[in-house]
Order: structure tokens, then sequence, then C-alpha cells
């Protein structure tokens, strides 16, 4: 679907609205609402300098203002389609604005969990983080080799 993640497949709810160089937009609708988010590698956006990131993570950011409903249905499958997308991916970030309870919280009911707020150019961040199932099962505190 894009050159930054050729492997992206979403079902009968999404349209494709624009994609421009390592990014695409798309729309969400249901009978709940409608949620346009962005989808692109972390480290060709906004992220790229708030944390140790991975050059396979993928962030998704809403376009616009979104009703919550809409945002965790479009959440859930769209952080699933991504991880999907890219094996080596190890994290699927979904940045909301840290003054808005409500994003965070439907971030939250889709499967993604808050790990750690950040500041950015011009936004204060919550980051809320899908990951696939290797990475979940990785103890993180034994040291390799010990």
């Amino acid at each position: 679907m894009t050159a930054a993640l050729p492997g992206l497949r979403l079902g009968p709810r999404w349209e494709r609205l624009d994609h421009g160089g390592h990014q695409v937009r798309l729309r969400f609708a249901d009978e709940v609402g409608v949620a346009e988010l962005g989808v692109r590698r972390c480290s060709d956006g906004r992220l790229r300098d708030s944390y140790p990131l991975s050059t396979h993570d993928i962030e998704l950011y809403a376009v616009d203002d979104v009703a919550p409903q809409a945002l965790t249905r479009a959440l859930a499958e769209l952080s699933q389609a991504a991880l999907d997308a890219d094996p080596l991916c190890r994290r699927v970030v979904f940045a909301a604005p840290a003054d808005k309870a409500d994003i965070r919280h439907a971030a939250e009911a889709a499967g993604l969990r808050h790990v750690v707020d950040v500041d950015v150019p011009s936004a204060e961040l919550s980051l809320l983080v899908c990951e696939p199932h290797w990475v979940a099962r990785i103890d993180l505190d034994r040291v390799p080799g010990s």
C-alpha cells in the first residue's frame, strides 16, 4: 500500500485517501463513525527523536479530530494490519495528544498500552503501543547471555 509498508492489507471499511512519499492517509468508516488516520515509519516522522526506535517501528496518527468510538475500532484493525505487514516490526505506536484523555482511553480500548509521554516540537504526546507476541514475551529483567 505504501513504499514504507507495502504489505498493508485492510478490510472493506477502509479507503485510501492519499499517500505522499513515506506515509499514507486512510479513512475508516462503520456504523459508529469515521476516523482518518495516517501511517508512516516512526523514523520518517515526528517521533524519530523521541525514543530509541527501530527502523521497522510504525506510527499511526489521527489526521483530524476523531470520535473515540470510531478510533477504537480503527486502531484495533490498523495496528494488527501494520504488524502483519512487517514481521520485523517491534511496535506500532499511536501518539495521542497528552491533554485528550478520551483519545488515550480509546487507544487503550483498542488494545494499545501507554508507555511514555514525550515532547515533540509543538506538542506533548502520550505514546501507546501495540507489540507482536514475540516482543511482549521478552523478559526485560534478563540480560542476554547471563
